[in-house]
């Protein structure tokens, strides 16, 4: 046992999860709020002054924030669901012109992956363009999803353009199908907590955790922090934490 009487704790601390042998990491740890909150039940007779207290349940719960995040943390730890490889790209306002002339038509330049159009607009102006299924007039467009190629009227010749979509990558990433699932169904893990400072501290090791909710912010000029709420609990009678101190 170390002989320091006493221990600080300094900066965000370690936070990892495991759930099915897998290990997930929370990467750039900005704070985590771990919080072990008992509710009191009091007797009272004719005074005001409680005649004796006693704790019905404690709580376990905690709140990460991480600047970092991944798949495995949304597939694994929230939502319990096998990913596949591949995913999807957003190609958000891409520049292109309309032909001088017929046929109008403007191929995007992930044709060849094309999955979903997201709009079009004036490059000039801004002013969306409006979708038809075919034989477009001015401001109107109409797409070949299979083939990635957007046609456009006469009267819009030589005008430029920004065109949004998605497109598909077989190779790279993943791709995560959410479920409806039954209530009740959810993925249970397990974390550690380290916090320390100067070579001493304590660890928190919650054996069984499901998550509550996944914040996914965005915010002008600066990094998005994204959060992560969970609570432990004790299944078949066993223990929710262990605390390891190194005093």
């Amino acid at each position: 046992m170390s002989q320091t009487a006493n221990y600080a704790s300094f900066g965000s601390g370690v936070l990892i999860a495991k759930v099915g042998g897998n290990a997930v990491p929370f990467g750039a740890l900005q704070d985590v709020q771990l919080e072990i909150a008992g509710k009191n039940e009091e007797l009272y007779g004719q005074y005001q002054a409680p005649l004796a207290v006693a704790r019905a349940q404690i709580k376990y719960s905690a709140k990460a924030k991480t600047g970092y995040v991944s798949g495995p943390l949304y597939s694994q730890l929230f939502f319990g669901v096998t990913p596949s490889v591949g995913t999807v790209h957003l190609a958000y306002q891409e520049a292109d012109t309309v032909p001088a002339v017929s046929t109008y038509t403007v191929t995007v330049a992930n044709a060849t992956h094309f999955v979903t159009d997201f709009g079009v607009s004036y490059a000039a102006t801004g002013v969306a363009f409006q979708e038809v299924a075919a034989g477009p007039t001015v401001g109107q467009y109409s797409v070949n999803a299979s083939t990635g190629v957007y046609t456009f009227a006469a009267a819009d010749a030589s005008a430029a353009v920004l065109i949004s979509y998605t497109y598909s990558d077989a190779t790279n990433g993943s791709t995560i199908v959410v479920p409806n699932s039954l209530q009740g169904v959810q993925p249970t893990f397990s974390v550690i907590l380290q916090r320390s400072y100067n070579g001493t501290g304590e660890r928190f090791l919650l054996n069984s955790c499901i998550s509550s909710k996944l914040s996914l912010p965005t915010q002008m000029a600066k990094f998005a922090i994204s959060e992560m709420d969970f609570d432990a609990f004790a299944p078949n009678g066993g223990s929710p934490i262990t605390i390891y101190t190194d005093v």
